[in-house]
């Protein structure tokens, strides 16, 4: 392109600047070649004219186009010069805030001055493995790369770091060390990574301080080689330094500081092991405190010490060494401190006896005080025939003094370094190494002294090993493509560094005037200004004669010469070393001994070997009067040489550090001084060396993909893209030397790139015209439609509106005449209605005033009637009560004198005969009347004899009862006596019966009245019940308005169970995190030594002992064993033929036969005692008879029983002596059997003597038995004749007697049976009263804390009462839970105890049996025969579902079902069979209780299981085959082990084969620990192989055809930097990826694991999809964008309806990819107004602050018509965020799992049913 296009109206550029150095301008004229003048417009607007010059000013530098600003490497820019560096840079920087950018093969890593979130672990797993240009820029990246080429091309390679004080070089290389020790760790124990980063801690202490550029400058140079195996993990580690500032120990310029170490040490000095040192604040110290501030912001020097003492410790310093190395230190600051004083002439100096410094000084050191006081100022002169000793002034003693301070220092930090060192050495054979070298960058200050010029030289070395590898590559590139290469112009700066180094350069000549006796600075600058003037890059200053300037390759530079002669000989006095050799320490005399051999001999060993030793690059400075020691210089020549051998002979990775500004102010960007480094370090060299050829690189897809815009349709059918491009190329670029065509690229010259971009630009801007155009046009039509529309609308509803106005007024008219004629109406009226209201008013007070009066007239006169009537009634009873009382008294006198005459007259009579004659006339009439009345009651006492006859004769039939009672009394007393003491007691038991009658009636009322009063107290009670019920349903009604209330309770609960749920997954989590520590362990001991596995297992007690029977043979206790009609129905279904060998069948017959004796002795002794009751008692009485013949009916009954029993026992006894019989004539050949069969054969007889015997013995009780019975009955009836008969023949007398005695005993028993009933009826009465009591108490508490419980809700508040019934509910159902669970767990401990005595049962019979066969096999020497020997083998239809084998074979049922198992073997039967195969062996070992076998087969099952999957760890059909079976078999020793939470779903003949002898728990824990680990294995083989995959089909498949743009590529995206060995990431799509989860799935489901299980799977897949998709997503500048966002939404959705039809879109994965999800959302939506702030806020909940802003400001347009973020909308984003309280995490953690959970899924498989393949071999296993 001409100049005239280029410099067009529009087109920007760029413009020199003397504050920015590069100012932003815009052309607003055509320019003309040749013209002196370009207009121009800045960007505030202003206009400017750039003057144009052939030479001073050319024409300005042309801008890129905005969408390539910004770019992650600066090769991509299609304008390679620096004004674009610098802007791409500060951009970065800036506004994303990146500090990393790539130039070339250059890593430009700028200091942020802030702590960043992009150096964590995760990043560490997200940069390895990857492709260099396929990250954004970071340390790891370039770190990555040297190891991959490492690997790769098995070649060394080394990682050049440099930069100025304070750009970050320390740091950078920390974490490239970092890096290392993270992706290749040790492959043992040794821990060497952690030794490699421990060493920074130690050298950053004792080699870095604080610089007014740097808090932690290096002060010293060092490259690091990190030592890797064949298998490229890290086996040891080598350091050398380089020139070490050692003026810092003496000297630090104001705001600077010592080294670390001394104020680390200092700040210590309390401590009580630093006691003896008598340190106190570095303030107090000279060589501390120059600087006059011994703090650094931030820093604390007591931590950084205790890191420094465990990084010593870690490293393997011994105790007594670190004491040593803190004396010396200590030491070092006590001398500086020694004040040497001048004597009077001056010329000499002395120092105090009592300076206490210098006594610690020589007591830290172990040194003389007295020689150290004397050679401190004065010094040894020897000649070759004298030696003098000159005193020195006080000038020369401190310059002394200084220098000792500064070789010590220096022969201790030689000292660290090497034992550093040998800690990190390893035995071990190194295959390869990769070096890291932190060095010095270009330094230039006002004062330049000997340590710059130093810095400088290895700067220009390196800068010029720098240019020619860049050379190299640029070269190779051109080549690989087969491009014509032409040579690039460089700078060369060999032609500096002879000047330097040459023969007669400027090193030789300061070597030379230091060899000179009294060689000066001035002598040497002038020797360099006669020999060295002719040279370009020397010159003199004009106004100096003691200073000289060298150019540089970055600038000029202007040393200083004072000194340089004193810091190139580092002078140190022999006697001060002498004295130091001298030591009784040992670390002291031995910094100090022998430096010549060592340096020498480390010299030439170094040389001779490419392998670098064990040392310090820098020798230990050798004894000043040797006359072929070395001069720093040359010893610093010397070294560089070595180190630039080292770095030829590797692959270099360069880092180059920036200081973005003086200040240390974070994100803040000074363009002088970033310009200034980048001319320094190199960067623009590359730059220039890049835009030399063909800077510009393209690949044929994408720059097919990019430009296709620009061809025609007919080219797009062509189906060979080269070819189309070629064609494109040639038609839109006429100048054939602007690109060529390589291989797999095509390469651009400078600024055809943008040319490119330029005529895409102008097709879719035409195109984006023609559609405006197009939509505008549309645009107008629908608007005018619209309004049409809108115009037609309004006049119909306008017209409307008129007509239904003007029938408004119409409807308005006539309403209006209508109201106005209600009104009138209702006016008059009213009118009318006052008026008569007001007539009718006065007419009623009128009329009732007129009545009122006559009223008052009427009352008048009534009242005065009223008190005229009751004066006269007052009058007329006065009269007649005078009238009453006058008659009285005259009738009481006239009645007293008739009195007193009568008794004058009775007194006369009485004393005459008449009167006695009367009395004696009534008492013979009395006596008459008893004489009457006593023969009335003689006829009364008949009556009653006869009345007593009558009751006699009643109580007859009771007398019978008592006859013979009646006559043993008769034998004993006299008839007289006896009757009189029977009337009496008669008597006395009728008045005791009558007070029983009246006891009980008054019992009988008080029960009535107590009855009453409970009657009335429970109807009380219920009225209480019943309002407490209408009150608890007015509480529910209250209760049911309060509902909202206890939902917002409800939803606070749930959230509590979320987070107990969230502490659980947690809990699990890092229970599983154990258990994979644990399996990592475990691994690793398994590499140095086999371990076997012996847990243990509880085992029920069985080792109770069994009694024995009267026989010589075992028998089993009636305790121990249970019915014997469970053995009898044992025999019935086994059959007579299989139950003859049954030993326990014969056990449980003869404990049978023994039950019987026991039952024969029992019915003995009966009889025994029937027989002696009827002789001693003789006759019964009825009641006793009845109850006699009852227990004779159940004797017969029973005995019936036992007689059948016998039959049948005798019959199965004769059934099995056939079967034996003939089953020995079948097998008499087998010596063994017959043993058995005789054995057997003499137990059956004896067992059928003993039934013999017991059957006459019951024949014989029952003949007894029978004969007591008809006796008896005789004896009865003949009692009953010999009572009845003497009744009625007997005389009148005795029969009286006898009913005497009759009425006598009934009175008795009635009197008893009253008492009986009265006392039961007492009790009873009691009873209920106590029950009624109980019961009223029970209420009364009840009533009591209603009551309470009623007035305490009342008083509360409404919801409280709420509250308070819910809670009271709650604690009622409570407590009837509690007592449930009660009565549960009761009865769970009584089935506990009966299923264990069961089992106790069933174990005894099988030691029985175990025992029996065991005597039977002693005999045999040949391979021991089946367990249960002499049992018949089942048929098949009676597999009990338990497999059986012998001990021996445990190994090879072992190997045939795990070690050599194939998942492809079995895939044809039924899923999980291993585990089923392994349970039923589990089973038989425990059936027969070998709980040895038990425990081995587990054992070896599991050690098996874990050598297979470490065998095959990164199989995943394999790690399925072995979850799905460990699993299964753990399901099944659950669902089998008796415990009723695992048989809820069991079937009756699963729950018959429990287990029955041993409880398995621990074993079921094992297993699930094994479970969680092949879990884990498997999530771990299924993310290795989907890793690569990830990102390709998530993020760079073209899901959506054409959609995605391409972007310019930079040099780290060439085919050199790719791996070779990989296909590259577009061979992975997103069906691929399906696919493979598709296959997972597959290989899951086919091998029976559990449905949960594999969802579990699934959701930690997509969680890892997830997190690697996001990370590269936070960590790729070239995916965020618009494309990118909708291909990544695409592919999510194709991912779910993947999952909706798996039928696992339920399993929580969908969940996991939801920070995916927003991401994709994020990239979409709109990013401008601070509405599109809020809603990304709203949005984006998933993802946190950091992400969000990360991918904001990674956001790319991928065209000019997108805009990019502002910085201000990111501001707004990060406030409002503010309030998330977010943890602070960028990238999401790649190695999270989930805590796994292995849900109960019993089997609904019978054991029994189970088929097993003949192909599987397993023909030793026998079916039981």
């Amino acid at each position: 392109m001409s100049v005239n296009e280029l410099y067009s109206k529009y087109t920007r550029v760029w413009i020199p600047d003397p504050e920015d150095v590069w100012r932003a301008a815009e052309i607003i004229k055509d320019y003309k070649e040749g013209e002196p003048i370009l207009h121009l417009k800045l960007e505030d607007e202003s206009p400017l004219e750039y003057r144009i010059g052939p030479k001073d000013n050319p024409l300005p530098f042309l801008r890129n186009p905005d969408i390539l600003v910004g770019e992650n490497d600066l090769t991509a820019l299609s304008y390679l010069h620096e004004p674009a560096v610098l802007h791409n840079l500060k951009v970065r920087f800036l506004e994303p805030n990146h500090i990393y950018t790539y130039c070339g093969i250059v890593l430009v890593a700028i200091n942020p001055y802030d702590q960043l979130q992009i150096y964590g672990e995760e990043v560490i797993n997200a940069y390895s493995g990857q492709n260099m240009g396929d990250m954004d820029p970071h340390i790891f990246a370039v770190a990555e790369e040297a190891y991959k080429q490492m690997a790769r091309d098995e070649r060394n390679q080394s990682i050049i770091v440099s930069g100025e004080s304070g750009a970050g070089k320390t740091v950078s290389a920390k974490y490239a060390m970092r890096f290392f020790a993270t992706v290749g760790g040790s492959a043992n124990d040794t821990n060497v990574e952690e030794k490699v980063l421990a060493s920074s801690p130690i050298m950053e202490a004792i080699g870095n301080a604080k610089t007014t550029r740097n808090d932690n400058s290096s002060r010293f140079g060092k490259y690091i080689q990190i030592g890797f195996d064949r298998r490229y993990h890290i086996i040891g580690a080598n350091m050398r330094t380089y020139l070490l500032e050692k003026s810092r120990v003496v000297f630090q310029a104001e705001d600077e500081r010592n080294y670390h170490i001394f104020y680390q040490l200092c700040a210590s000095a309390s401590f009580p092991e630093f006691k003896d040192l008598a340190l106190t604040s570095a303030e107090d110290f000279i060589f501390t405190s120059q600087g006059e501030n011994i703090f650094i912001e931030g820093v604390n020097d007591a931590e950084d010490f205790k890191k420094t003492k465990e990084a010593f410790t870690l490293l393997g310093v011994k105790e007594s060494n670190q004491s040593s190395i803190f004396r010396i230190i200590a030491s070092i600051l006590h001398l500086g401190n020694v004040e040497i004083c001048s004597e009077r002439d001056g010329d000499s100096c002395h120092i105090s006896r009592n300076d206490p410094h210098l006594t610690h000084f020589c007591r830290l050191l172990g040194v003389e005080l007295e020689q150290m006081e004397h050679w401190l100022c004065h010094r040894k002169l020897v000649t070759t025939s004298e030696t003098y000793v000159k005193n020195m002034s006080r000038k020369q003693a401190a310059n002394a003094r200084d220098a000792l301070a500064k070789h010590i220092y220096a022969h201790m930090f030689d000292w660290i370094v090497e034992h550093v060192n040998k800690s990190l050495h390893t035995s071990s054979k190194q295959h390869s190494f990769i070096g890291v070298l932190d060095i010095y960058g270009f330094e230039t200050f006002e004062i330049n002294s000997f340590e710059q010029f130093c810095i400088n030289y290895a700067n220009e070395k390196l800068q010029q090993q720098f240019n020619q590898h860049v050379f190299k590559l640029e070269q190779e590139e051109y080549m690989k493509e087969q491009i014509p290469w032409t040579l690039i112009d460089f700078y060369d700066n060999q032609p500096c560094i002879d000047l330097i180094e040459a023969k007669l350069g400027i090193l030789d000549l300061l070597d030379e005037e230091c060899k000179v006796p009294k060689g000066t600075d001035q002598n040497w600058c002038q020797k360099l200004y006669d020999r060295l003037s002719s040279s370009v890059h020397f010159q003199k200053p004009r106004m100096s004669n003691i200073s000289f300037i060298i150019i540089h390759f970055a600038d000029k530079v202007e040393y200083q010469c004072d000194g340089f002669l004193e810091k190139n000989r580092d002078t140190v006095y022999e006697e001060h070393i002498n004295i130091l050799k001298a030591s009784k320490f040992q670390l002291v005399a031995d910094l100090f001994q022998d430096t010549n051999k060592d340096g020498s001999s480390s010299t030439s060993s170094s040389s001779k070997s490419s392998r670098i030793n064990v040392r310090s690059a820098k020798p230990t400075p050798k004894v000043p009067n040797k006359e072929h020691r070395k001069t720093v210089g040359h010893q610093f020549r010397s070294s560089l040489q070595l180190l630039m051998e080292t770095l030829n002979a590797t692959t270099p990775h360069y880092v180059r550090c920036i200081k973005p500004n003086d200040e240390k102010e974070a994100f803040s960007f000074d363009s002088r001084r970033a310009v200034q480094q980048l001319r320094a370090c190199g960067v623009l060299e590359t730059i220039r060396i890049s835009a030399a050829g063909y800077p510009s690189r393209w690949t044929y897809p994408d720059f097919f993909n990019r430009y296709r815009v620009l061809m025609k349709k007919s080219d797009m059918t062509v189906g060979d893209k080269k070819l189309v491009c070629r064609n494109l190329l040639e038609t839109l670029v006429k100048d054939p030397d602007k690109f060529q065509f390589g291989k797999t690229k095509i390469f651009f010259r400078a600024g055809q790139v943008a040319y490119l971009e330029k005529l895409r630009a102008d097709k879719f801007r035409s195109a984006c015209i023609k559609i405006q155009k197009t939509v505008r046009r549309w645009l107008q039509m629908v608007r005018y439609k619209k309004i049409r529309k809108s115009a037609i609308t309004l006049q119909r509803f306008g017209r409307g509106y008129m007509a239904r106005r003007y029938a408004e007024q119409l409807r308005l008219t006539r309403a209006a005449v209508i109201c106005q004629k209600q009104y009138r109406m209702v006016r008059e009226r009213t009118a009318y209605l006052r008026v008569r209201q007001a007539v009718v008013t006065i007419q009623a007070f009128t009329r009732g005033m007129f009545t009122r009066r006559i009223f008052q007239e009427f009352l008048l006169h009534h009242k005065a009637m009223i008190i005229q009537k009751h004066v006269r009634g007052w009058l007329t009873r006065r009269k007649f009560k005078v009238a009453r009382n006058a008659a009285i008294t005259i009738q009481c006198a006239y009645r007293r004198m008739r009195a007193k005459r009568e008794l004058k007259q009775l007194k006369i009579e009485a004393r005459s005969a008449q009167h006695l004659k009367k009395l004696n006339t009534g008492m013979e009439n009395k006596i008459v009347q008893l004489q009457r009345k006593m023969d009335d009651q003689t006829k009364d006492l008949k009556t009653q004899n006869e009345q007593l006859v009558v009751a006699k004769a009643s109580l007859g039939s009771e007398v019978n009862k008592l006859q013979k009672e009646l006559e043993t009394m008769r034998s004993r007393q006299g008839d007289g006596s006896q009757l009189t003491s029977m009337k009496d007691e008669l008597e006395k038991l009728r008045a005791e019966l009558q007070e029983a009658h009246a006891h009980r009636k008054k019992l009988e009322e008080e029960h009535s009245n107590e009855k009453m009063r409970f009657e009335q107290r429970v109807e009380e009670l219920e009225r209480e019940n019943s309002l407490l019920k209408s009150e608890k349903e007015k509480m529910n009604q209250r209760i049911l308005h309060h509902s909202k209330s206890t939902e917002d309770q409800e939803s606070s609960a749930s959230q509590s169970v979320g987070r107990v749920q969230a502490e659980l997954d947690e809990e699990r989590q890092r229970y599983q995190n154990l258990l994979r520590e644990f399996s990592r362990l475990e691994q690793r001991y398994d590499n140095l030594q086999e371990a076997k596995f012996q847990p243990g297992h509880r085992r029920n007690n069985s080792n109770q002992s069994s009694l024995e029977s009267d026989s010589n043979y075992p028998s089993i206790s009636t305790s121990e064993v249970g019915d014997t009609d469970d053995a009898i129905q044992l025999v019935e279904e086994m059959g007579v033929e299989k139950a003859a060998m049954d030993i326990g069948v014969f056990m449980k017959l003869q404990k049978r036969v023994r039950e019987l004796e026991q039952e024969r002795k029992r019915l003995q002794v009966n009889l025994e005692k029937m027989e002696d009751q009827s002789k001693h008692k003789g006759i019964e009485p009825k009641t006793t008879s009845e109850q006699e013949n009852a227990d004779l009916a159940y004797n017969s009954l029973k005995r019936q029983e036992l007689e059948s029993e016998n039959k049948k026992l005798k019959n199965d006894l004769n059934e099995l002596r056939k079967a034996i019989a003939d089953r020995a004539s079948k097998n008499s050949s087998s010596n063994e059997l017959q043993d058995g069969y005789n054995l057997l054969l003499g137990q059956l007889k004896a067992a059928n003597e003993e039934l013999d015997v017991r059957k006459e013995e019951v024949l014989i009780l029952r003949s007894q038995i029978v004969t007591a019975a008809q006796q008896k009955e005789k004896d009865t009836t003949n009692h009953i004749e010999t009572n009845n008969l003497p009744e009625w023949t007997n005389s009148k007398k005795p029969i009286d007697k006898e009913e005497a005695l009759r009425s006598y005993h009934g009175l008795c028993e009635s009197k008893k049976l009253l008492e009986a009933q009265l006392q039961s009826q007492a009790r009873k009465h009691e009873d209920e009263l106590e029950a009624f009591r109980t019961q009223i108490e029970l209420l009364r508490d009840d009533i009591e804390k209603k009551q309470e419980m009623l007035n305490h809700t009342m008083s509360l508040s409404p919801e409280a009462q709420v509250e308070y019934s819910v809670q009271q509910e709650i604690t009622r159902l409570t407590n009837d839970n509690l007592d449930l669970k009660e009565l549960v767990e009761k009865l769970e401990k009584n089935e506990r105890k009966l299923k264990k005595q069961l089992r106790i049962y069933m174990k005894k019979v099988q030691e029985l049996e175990v025992s029996v066969t065991a005597a039977a096999s002693q005999s045999t020497t040949a391979k021991p025969e089946m367990t249960r020997q002499v049992t018949v083998q089942r048929r098949e239809k009676d597999f009990e579902g338990m497999l059986e084998y012998y001990k021996e074979d445990e190994a090879l049922l072992v190997k045939t079902l795990i070690t050599d198992m194939k998942p492809h073997t079995v895939s044809a039967t039924v899923p999980c069979l291993p585990a089923y195969i392994l349970f039923m062996c589990i089973r038989h070992a425990d059936y027969i209780n070998d709980d040895q076998k038990v425990h081995s087969l587990l054992t070896s099952t599991i050690n098996a299981i874990k050598k297979v999957l470490k065998k095959n760890n990164d199989d995943f059909e394999m790690t399925s085959f072995w979850l799905a079976n460990t699993s299964r078999l753990l399901h099944c020793l659950k669902q089998y082990s008796g415990d009723e939470a695992f048989m809820t779903q069991n079937t009756a003949k699963q729950n018959e084969h429990c287990l029955k002898n041993f409880d398995l728990a621990e074993y079921r824990q094992v297993l699930s620990d094994l479970s969680i680990q092949i879990y884990q294995q498997l999530v771990k083989v299924a993310e290795h192989v989907m890793q690569p995959m990830i990102v390709s089909a998530m993020l760079e498949s073209e899901s959506i055809p054409s959609l995605a743009g391409v972007k310019p590529m930079g040099y780290r995206n060439r085919s050199s930097s790719m791996d070779k060995d990989e296909e590259g990431p577009g061979s992975y799509t997103l069906e691929a990826l399906i696919r493979q989860l598709g296959q997972f799935h597959g290989v899951m489901g086919e091998h029976g694991l559990d449905p949960e299980i594999a969802g579990q799977v699934i959701r930690q897949l997509f969680y890892s999809i997830n997190a690697v998709t996001l990370n590269n997503l936070l960590l790729r500048k070239d995916v965020c964008s618009w494309s990118t966002g909708m291909q990544l939404r695409y592919n999510i959705s194709q991912m779910e309806e993947w999952l909706r039809g798996k039928n696992l879109h339920q399993s929580g994965a969908v969940i996991n990819m939801e920070p995916v999800i927003q991401a994709a959302q994020l990239l979409q939506v709109k990013k401008k107004t601070s509405q599109d702030a809020e809603a990304i806020c709203s949005l984006c909940t998933a993802l946190t602050m950091q992400q969000i802003v990360k991918i904001l400001n990674l956001y790319t347009p991928l065209n000019e018509f997108e805009e990019r973020v502002t910085v201000s909308f990111i501001r707004n984003i990060q406030n409002r965020l503010q309030e998330r309280n977010d943890v602070p995490m960028l990238l999401v953690d790649t190695k999270h799992t989930f805590p796994v959970l292995f849900p109960y899924t019993p089997s609904a498989l019978s054991l029994e049913t189970l088929h097993i393949p003949a192909n599987l071999s397993l023909h030793f296993l026998t079916r039981v």
